[in-house]
């Protein structure tokens, strides 16, 4: 193999040295993980990863509805406040301990009780776990939860080995120990991820590669490169720029599906001392920079107008998308008004983390302009993107930008960001109005009827802003002629279970 990029050459040399197998699939990725352990994980690549190594109770097909894993059936009490799964028999660990009952369970109470655990929110309607079978988990919630299924067909979900995990405590994520069709290797942070085929896997069958190498490159252009030469299998989250190019080359694929999450800012409001600049203490400037981006034209000069705008967590056209209030147009006007009511004398001055990929630093570029023009001047901080999210949860930020993959249940794109204490609140908001809305929501089985609490609290968010939604994407996978049987999912996860070629 001869490598066409020195960068990823660079980034291969050290696997590469490893005997051959007869069939790799080497997977660009579009950043590094962050740890491996799903009880503490929080980035979507990582899900990309978990997808070969670690089942999940209940997964999702294309359409994104919840079926089958681990978990071979499940019904719900009369009153809703348990559940029931019956369980896969003949599945093993990759460490050789059973998967059962009694390890389901001391998985799901890890996730709920280590400290580190980034579940506990996802998670905290359940009262306990009971393992009233040999393969039969029940859940007990304390009060009805509508979400707890689609929290399970996640990472809230995803089965490790408890043993290894008790014996590791917070460092597991260093040498996971799961359930799935590909078994841990090795790990060399910033550079790959290997994982290999695990013999006794229950489905082994359907998955034909003897191993999995996943390549951290956040330049897309190089991830194509190396597609285009033949050195990685398949690039995911191709850039917008190259899709025209990408179609017009009989070397590769293309492959698209419109994504369920959003992308945008989050804003420091009560994360320590960062909170208490103008951004992160007055509305009003959160507002007035909303006003000032034009989220039509960040579409169309950053993203060749292939993304759709949004101002909400969920997309235009989306069921749970309020239609009356509906994209903004930039108003610069607005914007300063906003200002002059806030106080501010003069400019205000504000950094704004952002990814080290190319189009995420041009992403910024483009909204450090708009501002500028209403009197917000930004300063980019381009950072690699684990240590981004580290930065985050200590508070080392005014404002980020950053997004959310998407959950196909409504509560887990909202609940885990804006909920007090939430694992995913970074910016430290509290409303105890928004709290009880969404605590509700979780009650309610209707769709309709969830939906009217969930505007509710959509207008809450909609003044405070703690978060500045902008857009939402397409996922685009290019890949190798040659390979066959991959489906694109809306939650954008790789899957291989009948990829070949």
């Amino acid at each position: 193999m001869t490598l066409r990029n020195p960068l990823l050459a660079a980034l291969l040399v050290s696997a590469l040295a490893a005997p051959a197998f007869a069939a790799d699939m080497r997977i660009g990725l579009n950043e590094d993980p962050d740890s491996l352990d799903p009880a503490q994980s929080r980035t979507f690549v990582s899900s990309l990863v978990y997808e070969s190594l670690c089942n999940r109770l209940v997964n999702t097909n294309s359409d994104m509805e919840i079926i089958p894993e681990l978990a071979t059936a499940w019904n719900w009490s009369e009153d809703g406040k348990a559940l029931v799964f019956t369980l896969r028999e003949g599945v093993t660990h990759h460490d050789g301990t059973p998967f059962n009952a009694e390890s389901a369970k001391r998985v799901l109470e890890r996730n709920l009780n280590l400290q580190e655990s980034r579940r506990k929110s996802e998670l905290s309607s359940i009262g306990s776990v009971e393992a009233t079978g040999e393969h039969e988990l029940t859940v007990h919630l304390k009060s009805a939860d509508v979400t707890v299924l689609a929290q399970l067909a996640h990472h809230a979900g995803r089965m490790y080995s408890p043993d290894a995990a008790e014996a590791a405590g917070a460092s597991f994520g260093a040498k996971p120990i799961c359930t799935g069709p590909y078994k841990f290797v090795e790990r060399v942070e910033g550079n790959r991820i290997v994982l290999e085929k695990f013999a006794d896997y229950w489905e082994a069958d359907e998955y034909h590669y003897d191993r999995v190498i996943y390549l951290p490159i956040p330049d897309g252009t190089v991830r194509l490169a190396n597609v285009r030469a033949g050195d990685l299998d398949i690039s995911e989250r191709t850039q917008p720029t190259d899709v025209p190019q990408v179609r017009n080359d009989t070397r590769l694929q293309l492959f698209e599906v419109a994504n369920i999450g959003y992308q945008g800012i989050t804003v420091n409001v009560g994360n320590g001392p960062r909170a208490e600049g103008p951004m992160g203490a007055n509305k009003l400037v959160r507002q007035a920079l909303s006003h000032a981006i034009d989220r039509e034209a960040l579409n169309q000069v950053v993203f060749e107008g292939l993304y759709v705008p949004g101002n909400q967590w969920a997309a235009p056209g989306s069921f749970w998308y309020d239609e009356s209030d509906p994209v903004p147009p930039r108003d610069v006007e607005k914007a300063k008004e906003l200002l002059k009511e806030a106080g501010i004398e003069g400019r205000i001055a504000v950094e704004m983390q952002t990814g080290n990929a190319p189009q995420a630093q041009q992403q910024g570029a483009v909204i450090q302009a708009m501002a500028a023009e209403a009197g917000i001047d930004i300063t980019l901080r381009p950072t690699e993107f684990a240590t981004l999210l580290a930065e985050n949860v200590a508070g080392n930020f005014d404002i980020s930008q950053q997004g959310w993959s998407g959950r196909i249940d409504p509560d887990a794109n909202i609940h885990p960001f804006v909920f007090t204490g939430a694992g995913n609140n970074d910016e430290h908001y509290s409303n105890p109005e928004v709290d009880r809305l969404l605590a509700e929501a979780r009650t309610i089985a209707d769709p309709a009827e969830r939906k009217k609490l969930y505007d509710q609290s959509r207008e809450i968010l909609k003044d405070e802003m703690p978060l500045i939604y902008l857009y939402h994407i397409k996922y685009f996978y290019t890949m190798r002629q040659g390979i066959e049987g991959f489906v694109p999912y809306p939650d954008g996860i790789i899957r291989l279970r009948g990829v070949t070629g």
